[in-house]
């Protein structure tokens, strides 16, 4: 929100500097972002005399000047304006000067068509103070020769640009600002004269009627248009095509320059028909099956039976609340013009800005909500300026529906303040406070009644209250405690799925995978896929069409970056992300997980590159498991892949039966095809909410490392089992032959065909035997390998290999 300060001034009576204005923004919450004065990059430009004027001699359009910069010399300058002559004064740019209007910079000695030329006589559009390109700026005689000519029109102010939380819709306006800085003692808010214009006539546009059907969104709270006849349109005055333009908005013509200037001034966006451009009568419904919008800004938008339009017999006028169309718009040729000021529903504005993509001053403003107690004197303040820049009669006003007043009322103890802020103050002290801000303050005891104003809808508890009496307090008087010192030993800071979430994130970016931060919001056919997609997790109010749904899994968000990166060319990649993924809307459905995938392989010389596949997936999430205190060995590793997963290629982690905490797998081609991948792609998932919470120790000191001074000693094993038997299973059962002595079992070699029958396969078993305090006898290890070779024929029936 950017505003001059002459401007915040016809607001705010005030002897502030613009340095003590920008830090009192800053602390009663509207940040300043910057404050600049647009006008010095024309300094360089000064007031010139042309001295001499004479036809180009190779040119019938160009003329030959010699001008007057009180340099002391005079410059020659090739000028092609028609009104260049001798004697005018005008603007001039030496060599050097950026010109702003033309996006380029002055070069020195510059021959034209044989003469040389040394700078530049400007026009208006040249230096953007207005679209006059016909002909160089024709300046009084007795302007000063020499001067800057920001120094002579009297160009300079500053403009601050302020950022506005989305819930401060009373701060885009400059009247709203100016109010907030009184509040703050920076001065004295200066009032508007919005008082009701008197009626010429019976107005041809009667109140426009609602067709809305029973059930459908209707945007439209309350309708105020006013018919204005004769009027005479065109530029706007000086004074307020340089407001708009220190702004950063193009002046158009009086009558929309007036609807910019109440909707930045007043935070009460308007909008401005050509009553003669309308057919038929006009009326407020929602758009229709096919119905476009040939809109302001020149695009064609689509548009559906959500957004409430206003429409007359040949179709939609306008998008309500968000942009008018060409086919009713005011042109500088316009002598009747129907005024709008409309009240509408914040949350539907926003809905019908995010499907069509407009981006309008109107709808910044209206979905954050403006003040519905502005529809009627809004639009009395646009007839006033109206009839004060272009003339003409203002006829009975055409209105129709209700405004909505939100009539907030808060039992506030005045207690709060000091709790929530520290800040001590006396009863009378914040209730002058909340009463300078426009709060009504009822009672004299420890808490009292609040009745909160039109244009803060924001405000709807204890809290905002205490909110709002530090902002005007100045959030620099918060006072600063330091805490305690302590005693004792500081307690366990962090929560044990704090140090779940931190431990995650080291352990994988260990292992070589870069984290990604992803929306918590996905498209529903992705949120459908992943098992999500229940209407309780659809967002009321969704940042994009896009995003509409929570998600139900960190995947969904892993594979849209993969599908980012190799549209790039990024074909390598190994990504995870730590964060919350939603099951329902119970505090239970909320849970964290721990997600990766991985996606290519090196390009190597030596031809040994290895393309992912399940088991690395499986090894990372076995590195997170025992990050987390679990032994994947000892946990369940079913063949039950998760929904997203190719079948047959993925399994499940899981604590007893019940209790799920994990799943890893190659990704469906299915899913896959949904974000135009192509495999294999692996990934995993850990609920980290899942794993039980530890079991206290009495001590937190680690135990004296154990480690056997023995050499350990290997035994090879090979077994035919079925080929559906799980190697899980021949692995738990050799583990569980004695515990004591066996410290690590694995899978060298499985074998299927020739030799170990149809419907068999053969699975070589690396058993390691670790002595804890003497070398093993021959006896001791045969006694080993005994139990071995009978758990495993117990577990599988299967037979030891000859």
């Amino acid at each position: 929100m950017k505003f001059t300060l002459e401007w915040l001034k016809d607001h705010l009576e005030t002897e502030a500097s613009v340095e003590e204005i920008a830090k009192a923004l800053t602390e009663i919450g509207l940040e300043v972002e910057d404050v600049s004065d647009p006008a010095e990059a024309l300094r360089p430009f000064v007031v010139a005399k042309v001295v001499e004027a004479k036809p180009h001699p190779n040119s019938d359009h160009l003329n030959l000047c010699k001008v007057d910069a009180g340099t002391g010399e005079l410059i020659d300058v090739v000028c092609g304006a028609p009104n260049a002559r001798t004697g005018i004064k005008s603007v001039f740019a030496a060599p050097g000067t950026y010109i702003p209007g033309k996006d380029f910079t002055l070069k020195g000695g510059v021959v034209i068509r044989g003469e040389p030329s040394n700078g530049m006589l400007c026009s208006a559009a040249e230096l953007e103070l207005s679209d006059d390109h016909d002909g160089i700026i024709e300046l009084p005689e007795d302007a000063p020769v020499g001067i800057s000519y920001v120094d002579y029109a009297k160009l300079g102010g500053a403009v601050i640009d302020i950022s506005i939380t989305p819930n401060r819709g009373d701060a885009t306006g400059v009247y709203g600002i100016a109010r907030d800085l009184a509040a703050f003692g920076l001065g004295t808010l200066k009032p508007t004269d919005m008082s009701p214009v008197p009626s010429k006539g019976k107005s041809a546009i009667a109140p426009l009627a609602h067709d809305f059907a029973e059930g459908q969104p209707k945007a439209i709270r309350k309708f105020a248009g006013r018919l204005i006849v004769g009027i005479v349109n065109g530029p706007s005055p000086d004074w307020l095509q340089q407001r708009l333009r220190a702004v950063g908005l193009r002046p158009i013509n009086k009558v929309v320059d007036i609807t910019n200037l109440v909707s930045l001034g007043w935070g009460r966006p308007l909008h401005a028909y050509d009553a003669d451009k309308v057919a038929g009568t006009m009326v407020l419904r929602n758009a229709r099956e096919g119905e476009t919008l040939d809109a302001l800004d020149n695009k064609i938008y689509p548009l559906d039976d959500t957004m409430t339009v206003i429409a007359d017999n040949q179709g939609p006028l306008c998008l309500g609340g968000i942009m008018g169309g060409i086919r009713s718009g005011v042109t500088d040729e316009t002598t009747n013009v129907f005024m709008e000021s409309a009240s509408w529903d914040p949350d539907l504005i926003a809905q019908s800005g995010r499907k069509t993509g407009i981006v309008s001053d109107a709808r910044y403003r209206l979905e954050r909500s403006v003040d519905p107690a502005l529809t009627e004197p809004g639009l009395e303040l646009a007839t006033r300026l109206v009839l004060e820049l272009c003339g003409g009669e203002p006829m009975e006003h055409a209105i129709s529906g209700a405004d909505v007043f939100p009539e907030t009322e808060i039992d506030f103890p005045l207690s709060e303040v000091r709790r929530l802020t520290g800040l001590s103050r006396a009863p009378e002290e914040i209730t002058a406070v909340l009463e300078r801000l426009g709060f009504e303050v009822e009672g004299d005891g420890e808490t009292r009644k609040v009745l909160v104003p039109s244009w803060r809808p924001d405000v709807t508890m204890k809290a905002d209250l205490a909110e709002e009496v530090m902002r005007m307090v100045g959030v620099d008087n918060i006072p600063v405690d330091p805490l305690p010192r302590l005693t004792t030993v500081a307690p366990r800071i962090l929560t044990t799925m704090q140090n779940r979430r931190r431990l995650a994130r080291r352990v994988l970016a260990a292992r070589g995978l870069d984290e990604a931060v992803n929306w918590s919001f996905i498209s529903a056919k992705e949120a459908e896929r992943f098992g999500g997609g229940s209407p309780e997790l659809k967002l009321a109010n969704p940042i994009a069409s896009e995003l509409t749904d929570m998600r139900p899994s960190l995947l969904p968000g892993l594979l849209g970056a993969l599908q980012r990166n190799t549209a790039r060319g990024i074909n390598e990649l190994k990504l995870f992300e730590v964060g919350q993924v939603f099951a329902s809307v119970n505090p239970d459905g909320q849970r964290t997980y721990a997600s990766g995938l991985r996606m290519g392989a090196p390009r190597d010389w030596r031809g040994v590159s290895k393309t992912p596949d399940v088991f690395d997936a499986k090894a990372d999430l076995g590195a997170l498991l025992d990050a987390m205190g679990l032994d994947i060995d000892k946990l369940q590793v079913t063949a039950d892949a998760a929904g997203w997963s190719h079948p047959g290629r993925g399994g499940r982690i899981q604590m007893g039966p019940k209790l799920i905490i994990g799943w890893f797998g190659e990704v469906h081609p299915d899913v896959l095809e949904l974000y135009d991948l192509t495999g294999p792609v692996v990934a995993f998932e850990l609920d980290l909410d899942a794993i039980p919470e530890p079991r206290r120790k009495s001590s937190r000191a680690k135990p004296a490392l154990s480690l056997s001074d023995q050499m350990p000693l290997n035994r090879d094993f090979a077994f035919v089992v079925d080929s559906d038997v799980p190697a899980a299973t021949l692995l738990k059962a050799a583990r569980g032959a004695d515990k004591t002595l066996i410290s690590n079992v694995n899978v060298f070699d499985v074998f299927e065909g020739k030799g170990v029958g149809e419907g068999k396969k053969s699975v070589g078993l690396a058993v390691t035997l670790q002595p804890q305090d003497k070398t093993l006898t021959d006896e001791e290890i045969e006694k080993v390998a005994r139990n071995v070779v009978a758990a495993v024929t117990k577990a599988t029936g299967g037979t030891l290999r000859g």
